[in-house]
């Protein structure tokens, strides 16, 4: 197929969308190289990525752009024996899949040096003040710092956190949890991640506090210490479908008796083992989105689930903050290091950051906090929101 048929139909499928090529409206597409074409057709997905960082299309709102192409479901166009179509609808259907394997341990720690080694100075200007890189909880809250606030108080609430409980937090992150359960409740807390970033924030800023951050896969927790309540806080994500099973049986063995887990994950609308190449190459390698079902065959016979909340539309706004907080300190950040934070770095974390709004605002992805029991709650769990 030649080029001028490749822009044809592609400016036919994208029309379904309103969305025209070289248009003026902000979620018109512009292309700036007649290499994208081809990129897109020999790399797929990973080519409208690139090019994108390349510098060869752009859009004045990317996550309108992605929000307008997922709702009008241009994803069903897959069904077409067109090969440019399924390459260019591939990265819109499959943009948060990925790997369909479990993972080694050793594989565990790729995602920590990948990404959240990235620089803390890169996650300081972009988070809140208590550094919660999770979706927020945007219900009565009128800014980023009081929608994670209330996002950590709702999952204290949940587990039904009391003073002098020992919690276990699965992938803690820079330890936001544990520091406002620790500082709020009075509770221990003892926190798991795989970035040494991570770890190095904490350290100074926990010392006062009863909280322990360690660095160690959430396999090698021996089960000699039950947690009265376990969290997992956009951790999930990160496990792989051969160690979902392996995941809750953890949990399971590590929780008391009458204890409390909530798990609080990014999910899909259905079950998928595809990989997207991009978000592979560039932000989460070895991961996977889980759908209901799928968390449903990992915990079944081993886990009772109590409550879910699914309140995925706040990821849209929690993500459209953080892009704004990097776009407003961008210029300092790229200062920092220039040869780290360049232009090329700017528009791969601009792609990320706006796809993923742009798919949560089409509700293609959901943000779920699962309660789960170990036998069922006596008298029944009441639901907290």
């Amino acid at each position: 197929m030649g080029f001028q048929s490749l822009e044809q139909k592609a400016s036919q499928i994208l029309n379904k969308a309103d969305i025209e090529i070289n248009g003026n409206k902000p979620h018109d597409i512009q292309i700036y190289n007649p290499d994208f074409y081809k990129k897109i057709f020999s790399k797929g997905s990973l080519g409208l990525g690139e090019s994108y960082m390349d510098g060869d299309w752009d859009v004045s709102s990317l996550d309108q752009f992605f929000y307008k192409t997922l709702s009008s479901n241009l994803e069903q166009e897959l069904k077409s024996p067109n090969i440019f179509l399924n390459i260019l609808t591939s990265k819109l259907s499959s943009l948060f899949s990925n790997i369909s394997h479990g993972h080694r341990k050793s594989k565990a720690f790729e995602v920590g040096k990948k990404h959240y080694d990235l620089g803390n100075e890169l996650y300081e200007i972009m988070l809140d003040n208590n550094m919660t890189y999770t979706c927020g909880y945007w219900k009565d809250a009128k800014n980023l710092d009081e929608a994670q606030t209330a996002k950590l108080d709702l999952v204290c609430k949940k587990i039904g956190l009391k003073e002098g409980d020992f919690v276990l937090d699965i992938g803690c992150g820079f330890g936001s949890f544990a520091r406002h359960a620790s500082k709020n409740y009075k509770a221990k807390v003892k926190g798991l991640t795989i970035s040494e970033e991570q770890v190095k924030y904490t350290q100074e800023i926990n010392k006062d506090l009863t909280v322990a951050i360690k660095i160690q896969d959430y396999r090698d927790e021996t089960g000699k210490e039950k947690f009265n309540s376990i969290v997992s806080l956009g951790m999930f994500e990160h496990v792989g479908i051969k160690n979902h099973r392996t995941y809750m049986k953890k949990v399971s063995e590590l929780l008391k008796d009458n204890g409390i887990f909530l798990l609080h994950t990014i999910g899909r609308k259905t079950s998928s083992k595809k990989c997207d190449p991009w978000i592979k190459e560039y932000i989460f390698p070895n991961s996977l989105l889980p759908s209901q079902q799928q968390i449903a065959e990992a915990t079944e016979g081993i886990l009772v689930e109590e409550d879910s909340h699914n309140f995925g539309a706040d990821y849209d706004k929690t993500l459209m903050t953080w892009h704004e907080n990097f776009t407003n300190s961008w210029l300092k950040l790229k200062a920092q290091n220039p040869k780290k934070y360049d232009d090329r770095f700017k528009r791969m974390w601009d792609y990320y950051l706006l796809s993923c709004a742009g798919a949560f605002r089409a509700r293609k992805l959901q943000l779920w906090q699962k309660v789960f029991s170990k036998n069922g709650v006596k008298g029944g769990y009441k639901s907290i929101r």
